[in-house]
């Protein structure tokens, strides 16, 4: 079939992997938001903003009604969510963030991955000076007055208000505020009605460290075996692109 469609083949299998990746992430979200704040969305905003996660990745809903039926029994176990750091070869920073029910398999699954990748597992806070953790919302920006959205929302909390472009390449308006005005943040747009692609807490580096492109792929190695482990939520580091 030649080697177009062998490549066709391969990023199809790239993408199915990379959603059960979500699904699971997002699945663990959905248990820890029940298990905080009761079943009900209505009334629990963690598990509408986990709710609106999954809908953005096309999570089906009868996965996402599972996670929050899983949530109720007494028999599903909680997680606990620990935050890990280190650096990578080449002296970049990584932050890892993880939610699990074991918490012996995943700092020895961690701390392995750094060991092999010749990475160094730090101490907690260690990188508190790189990285500052930041409410993020995204949305589509089509139809929207962004400059008079930008005022509307500086009551909210707004920090920044800009417009990337996806992995597929379209348009997308993002919103930093800080990490204390997150439900702040996501009441006004609900208030606007504003459908949110995304709402996270994440990471944003405040510096960047500079490598070569051989060296980017030594930092890959420890970012890839990272992002592959079930127990880790997301990867944060601080090389620059």
């Amino acid at each position: 079939m030649g080697r177009a469609f062998e490549f066709r083949k391969e990023r199809k299998f790239k993408r199915w992997a990379k959603m059960a990746v979500q699904f699971t992430r997002l699945g663990k979200e959905i248990v820890m938001a029940v298990k905080a704040g009761g079943g009900s969305p209505e009334t629990n905003s963690r598990l509408r903003t986990a709710m609106q996660n999954a809908k953005a990745v096309n999570m089906p809903k009868d996965r996402v009604e599972a996670a929050i039926k899983r949530a109720t029994s007494k028999d599903e176990s909680n997680y606990d969510e620990i935050v890990y750091e280190g650096y990578a070869p080449h002296g970049v920073a990584v932050l890892v963030e993880t939610a699990t029910d074991n918490t012996n398999r995943t700092v020895a699954n961690v701390r392995s991955y750094f060991t092999k990748t010749n990475g160094s597992l730090g101490k907690t806070g260690s990188l508190d000076f790189i990285f500052s953790r930041k409410s993020v919302f995204t949305f589509d920006p089509k139809d929207q007055d962004l400059d008079e959205l930008e005022l509307e929302l500086i009551d909210a909390g707004l920090e920044d208000l800009f417009v990337e472009q996806d992995e597929e390449g379209n348009d997308v308006a993002v919103i930093h505020a800080a990490y204390e005005d997150f439900g702040k943040m996501q009441k006004a747009l609900e208030e606007k009605g504003i459908e949110t692609k995304s709402a996270k807490l994440e990471r944003i580096a405040q510096s960047h460290h500079e490598v070569t492109e051989e060296q980017v792929a030594d930092v890959m190695k420890l970012i890839d075996k990272l992002e592959e482990d079930d127990d880790v939520q997301a990867v944060y580091h601080n090389m620059a692109e």
